[in-house]
């Protein structure tokens, strides 16, 4: 039968995700909407932005932060195409926004002798094989395979080499060691459940002094560039963006921003998300039909949730597929679950996103309902043959 309860909020998807409870469209009133983003009150508004993100991630007061175009796409590639190119480059791809960057660096950037250190989806590479005297690309959060990095202790501190890190769907969850990395990218629109198109930069002193020291060879589009004259252009890290920004979405993110705080900051964020997962490990020892797709525990993402399906009646990839189809369209059918299917790259599943702003209690009443559809998917296979 089908459960009783139902999720007040159904929205669990992965980007963009959902809004911080209790929000309505009466948090966006004070919105510098019809002004220059250059006006005094605009590039209050973005600075403000910048500032209530470095004191909440604890980020250095000596590193520069800044608004960038595009989201953590963006961010990152206007990361790789200014500072790599002096040394060689190590990328780690283990899911497909890794894999995105792998792209970049082996096809599109002329890099010289570029390394893939590849895993398949569920798996890490061999964190003890990446060269520190190279550059080093990697995501800490596979958003699309369920699958993130334990921890920064496999990063040494005196690596002579730069360390470029997507952490979109890490950033505010999960803690981020800073003298570990150099550059860091996210958007608002993951564990914040802002809206999308604008990008966070965070540049360690490190990655400063390369940008200082450094003019890479090849052209480099105007919403990718970073210096003029050889020095860092100050203003984008003080809220005078390269291109127009939405100031109606700056005053959603100064909004989730407040709540952050309001609720105890980024500890409050973290316990959220962690007391999220752990609602899902509960279900997943009971249930005989579904698993992580992060095959150890301590890589397990608590943000971006990956599940394969593992009935034995859906052992073939195809009717995997067919099976996380189904349950997706029939708990969208019930409206208790949106945007719950796997990444399109990724192998055939669930996704179900347990950042900050999602709630335990929708997670225990969604639960029940995904036995439900898989209960009914598994008889419709069965019957099909």
């Amino acid at each position: 039968m089908k459960p009783a309860n139902r999720p007040l909020d159904p929205n669990f998807s992965s980007g963009p995700c959902a809004k911080r409870p209790g929000w309505s469209l009466e948090v966006l009133k004070d919105a510098c909407l019809g002004r220059s983003h250059r006006s005094k009150p605009g590039k209050a508004k973005l600075a403000e932005v910048i500032d209530r993100q470095r004191r909440l991630l604890g980020i250095p007061d000596d590193w520069r932060v800044g608004i960038v175009p595009g989201s953590d796409t963006g961010a990152f590639e206007m990361a790789m195409w200014s500072l790599l190119g002096p040394r060689g480059v190590d990328v780690l791809a283990w899911e497909s926004f890794g894999k995105g960057w792998a792209t970049d660096v082996t096809k599109q950037l002329p890099l010289d002798s570029p390394r893939l250190l590849e895993a398949d989806y569920g798996d890490l590479p061999d964190l003890g094989q990446v060269d520190f005297a190279r550059d080093v690309l990697f995501t800490w959060n596979g958003t699309t395979s369920g699958v993130c990095v334990p921890d920064g202790d496999w990063i040494p501190n005196d690596r002579a080499g730069l360390t470029l890190c997507d952490a979109t769907s890490a950033v505010f969850a999960m803690d981020l060691p800073w003298p570990k990395l150099d550059a860091v990218t996210w958007s608002w629109q993951k564990v914040l459940g802002g809206e999308a198109a604008h990008g966070m930069l965070a540049l360690s002193p490190r990655a400063v002094e390369r940008l200082e020291s450094y003019t890479p060879p090849w052209p480099m589009p105007k919403v990718f560039r970073l210096t003029k004259g050889g020095k860092p252009i100050e203003g984008i890290f003080e809220g005078a963006t390269i291109n127009t920004p939405s100031l109606l979405c700056v005053e959603d993110a100064l909004d989730a921003l407040r709540w952050a705080e309001s609720i105890g900051g980024r500890a409050a964020l973290q316990r959220r998300s962690l007391e999220n997962l752990a609602v899902l490990e509960r279900w997943v020892a009971k249930a005989a039909w579904i698993g992580f797709l992060a095959r150890a525990p301590e890589t397990r993402s608590w943000t971006s949730v990956c599940f394969g399906i593992t009935d034995p009646d859906c052992a073939e990839p195809e009717r995997q597929a067919e099976a996380a189809k189904a349950v997706k369209s029939r708990l969208e059918a019930e409206g208790v679950a949106y945007d719950i299917g796997a990444y399109r790259d990724a192998p055939p599943g669930l996704r179900i996103w347990c950042g900050a702003t999602v709630e335990a209690s929708d997670l225990e009443a969604l639960t029940p309902w995904l036995d439900w559809a898989g209960s009914e998917v598994k008889g419709h296979l069965r019957d099909a043959g």
